[in-house]
């Protein structure tokens, strides 16, 4: 059995992208530990949304978390300044990042590391830093890297995702589908808000079990052939 440590970047989004592949490792016997960047919260810390992540991980089965000590340096077209008590992720030096992570990894004598794809995915500067940071810890240590990301159609002129011929590591997960779904039922922050991105969250947590597992019972991952900080 190895060791697998799932690097994102805000709490909810290790159900979101990665959910029932930690949900599999874990039932398969694997360590899983679950490391976010930041802890989603704009201002200064409150800890909810950890704790959210703490109930998100015991049901997927993770058995560690541990957050890097960033705060979340939302997606609007301004960065904001920093909170008193912390750094906003995407003004981390990648290097300060990547050491602390790769911390974690030796830690753990990390066999996989789980990361975003170049893009961040959709573009949240926050997931395009973990791309980065993520990819410097890899070669510091050695541990082999899988990419998140979706096969998306055209993705090279959006700058979204990846194109269906580099996904390398596709996992049908629909096994797992209760146990994703009740991993993004622990965010309730995300799902109090307002706006399309929570009403469309909600509605994930709502339907039906098999709906929810034909819709999002597939993962998709990129393995690069040489990873570089």
């Amino acid at each position: 059995m190895g060791n697998v440590v799932a690097f994102h970047a805000h709490p909810d989004d290790e159900a979101l992208l990665t959910g029932g592949t930690l949900a599999r490792l874990a039932d398969e016997g694997h360590r899983v530990v679950i490391v976010v960047a930041t802890d989603g919260c704009m201002g200064e810390a409150d800890g909810v949304r950890l704790d959210e992540l703490c109930t998100s991980a015991e049901v997927l089965g993770a058995q560690r978390v541990v957050h890097l000590g960033y705060a979340d340096s939302g997606h609007g077209p301004l960065l904001y300044d920093d909170p008193a008590d912390r750094t906003r992720f995407a003004r981390a030096d990648v290097d300060e990042a990547a050491g602390r992570l790769a911390e974690v990894l030796r830690q753990e004598h990390a066999d996989l590391l789980l990361s975003y794809d170049p893009n961040g995915g959709y573009g949240h500067r926050d997931h395009v830093k973990v791309h980065h940071v993520g990819a410097r810890a890899a070669a510091l240590t050695g541990v082999r890297v899988l990419e998140g990301t979706v096969p998306v159609p055209g993705s090279e002129k959006r700058n979204r995702y990846s194109p269906r011929s580099a996904i390398t590591h596709r996992y049908d997960v629909r096994r797992y589908a209760r146990q994703k779904q009740a991993a993004l039922a622990a965010h309730r922050t995300p799902l109090s808000g307002n706006g399309r991105s929570a009403a469309l969250f909600r509605a994930m947590v709502r339907m039906p079990v098999p709906l929810f597992g034909a819709l999002f019972g597939r993962e998709w991952f990129v393995e690069r052939p040489h990873q570089h900080g």
